[in-house]
């Protein structure tokens, strides 16, 4: 008997039966650092509980890194991240390649590859702009599915800042916010709070791909460079 082949078009990823039923919203919430890492200049890894719009935790995400990058690259630096379920089950990993960071050099551009256990979900690919924060989201494929754009001021200067989730034709179907959380807590520690929004019927591997999305935001923007 010949073996059937699986089309991973078709695969939905472990989490996928509960990205498919989530209505709108994901709240995405960066824990905060160590104290003592924050006030001596550490690096430490980074600890996301992932919530949906009621508040409930339904995954959380770890950085595996080790000392030495962490120190010698800060917010530059290569990451895994696995996002795992409320049993320890992991869902997907988010990859980013050590790449060099620089608004003038086109090909210095950041991104990240989503995975699930056995198949490429998606991929984030940064675009170059000399002024905005632009991104394409591409499918398994390498095609181009949605894009993200951030503001002219793309960094911690505003209470709320917003990259719009849009079609290829431009179309805002939602957003990405990093959300103010305070004085204290934005100057003397890494810890940020970020909303996703997301149409309820965008496909479960985008809506994936869209949390590894958040992270490379907040590594590039919002991560402090100690």
């Amino acid at each position: 008997m010949s073996r059937k082949e699986v089309n991973p078009a078709l695969v939905m990823p472990p989490g996928g039966t509960y990205f498919a039923q989530i209505l709108n919203m994901y709240y995405v919430m960066n824990k905060t650092c160590m104290v003592y890492a924050a006030l001596a200049g550490l690096e430490s890894n980074n600890k996301y509980e992932i919530r949906n719009s009621m508040g409930q935790n339904v995954f959380y995400a770890v950085e595996e890194n080790d000392c030495l990058t962490r120190q010698c690259c800060g917010p530059l630096r290569s990451f895994t991240i696995r996002v795992l379920d409320n049993f320890g089950q992991e869902i997907i990993t988010v990859s980013r390649p050590l790449k060099c960071m620089s608004w003038f050099v086109p090909c210095c551009l950041q991104e990240v590859i989503c995975l699930d256990e056995s198949f490429v979900l998606g991929y984030v690919l940064q675009q170059w702009h000399p002024f905005l924060p632009k991104f394409t989201i591409e499918n398994e494929h390498r095609e181009p599915v949605l894009k993200l754009q951030g503001p002219f001021c793309g960094w911690s200067c505003l209470p709320d800042v917003d990259f719009e989730i849009l079609t290829m034709d431009e179309v805002s179907i939602g957003k990405i916010s990093k959300q103010w959380t305070g004085l204290l807590r934005e100057a003397f520690t890494d810890s940020d709070n970020f909303g996703i929004q997301f149409p309820m019927d965008l496909d479960v591997r985008m809506k994936a791909v869209m949390i590894g999305a958040c992270f490379l935001i907040d590594f590039m923007f919002f991560e402090t460079n100690n």
